[in-house]
């Protein structure tokens, strides 16, 4: 799942609700001998998805899989922990490594070579989408890894030019935010806690404007994770503050209509990435507390 809620966890749109259709289908994701499975990114045009796996050791790894199901791992160099975010339709991949020292560095992985990315002045930084100009979402850390080993983080969107050039950014009231994607208009998605509670909202930052996003009756947060060119918008919503079970759903927002919905049988789905078709990739928990990633297609 996005990195960011792991340590995060008024709507001022006009949105209607909308239940869940039943017409959708749904393949579970399973990396071959993983303990944990997770759908992060994609899939992209030629229906890879990226994701995270992590094998009998508790290491995690970075993996694709095609539309065909072929699987394949990938580590940056020296990483101990691997976590892509995102495939583009160029089949550019960009994420999150820790090195040796547990520090979090974004990466870039383009025709099997690796540029990788620090933000200037952050403890660690992770790396979340990347547009067709070529422009980079991610956010900083305050804890050089990035929440990952379990300390305390405080995090800020940033989008990064083409040219390297870092624009660091929060919504107004947030006391921490993550940049998820970039659309190939440059509009942000998001997530931010904010100052009343600690609340954990959504966000879309679009030509200068931030909107907020809260799905309805999540009383303790809602996480916009991934979206597309069309502006849709998936991610998770939590509707109480004591949850033990089955009260994390993901959402698609499309048109100004929210819809909830999980993967048949989970305690907890969270939705990470659509693509311009309207497919799918997420995470979710069995009843036996094994996690899968899945791909919903409409």
């Amino acid at each position: 799942m996005i990195n960011v809620f792991r340590f995060l966890m008024i709507c001022t749109i006009s949105v209607a609700f909308a239940s869940i259709a039943w017409a959708q289908t749904y393949q579970q994701v399973d990396y071959p001998g993983a303990v944990l499975t997770e759908l992060v990114g994609g899939p992209n045009p030629q229906g890879t998805s990226v994701g995270t796996w992590q094998d009998s050791t508790g290491v995690f790894h970075g993996f694709t899989v095609t539309a065909k199901g072929v699987f394949a791992t990938f580590d940056p160099p020296g990483s101990t922990f691997t976590s892509p975010s995102f495939i583009s339709p160029q089949e550019v991949i960009v994420g999150e490594y820790l090195d040796s020292t547990f520090v979090s560095h974004g990466f870039i992985l383009d025709g099997g070579q690796y540029t990788f990315v620090n933000a200037p002045g952050a403890a660690g930084t992770t790396l979340s989408g990347i547009n067709p100009s070529g422009e980079i979402s991610g956010f900083t850390c305050s804890d050089p890894a990035c929440g990952q080993t379990g300390l305390a983080n405080a995090s800020h969107s940033f989008v990064e030019s083409k040219t390297g050039v870092f624009t660091i950014f929060d919504p107004p009231g947030a006391t921490s935010s993550s940049a998820s994607t970039v659309n190939p208009s440059g509009a942000v998605v998001g997530a931010y806690t904010d100052t009343v509670g600690e609340l954990l909202h959504g966000y879309l930052l679009k030509n200068g404007t931030y909107t907020t996003i809260d799905f309805p009756a999540a009383l303790y947060g809602t996480f916009a994770g991934g979206g597309n060119p069309e502006n849709d918008i998936v991610g998770l919503y939590n509707y109480t503050a004591s949850c033990t079970a089955d009260c994390n759903h993901a959402f698609l927002l499309h048109n100004g209509v929210f819809t909830s919905f999980d993967y048949p049988g989970a305690i907890f789905t969270e939705a990470t990435g659509i693509n311009p078709g309207g497919v799918i990739v997420g995470v979710f928990e069995d009843s036996s507390s094994n996690v899968h990633g899945f791909i919903r297609t409409p």
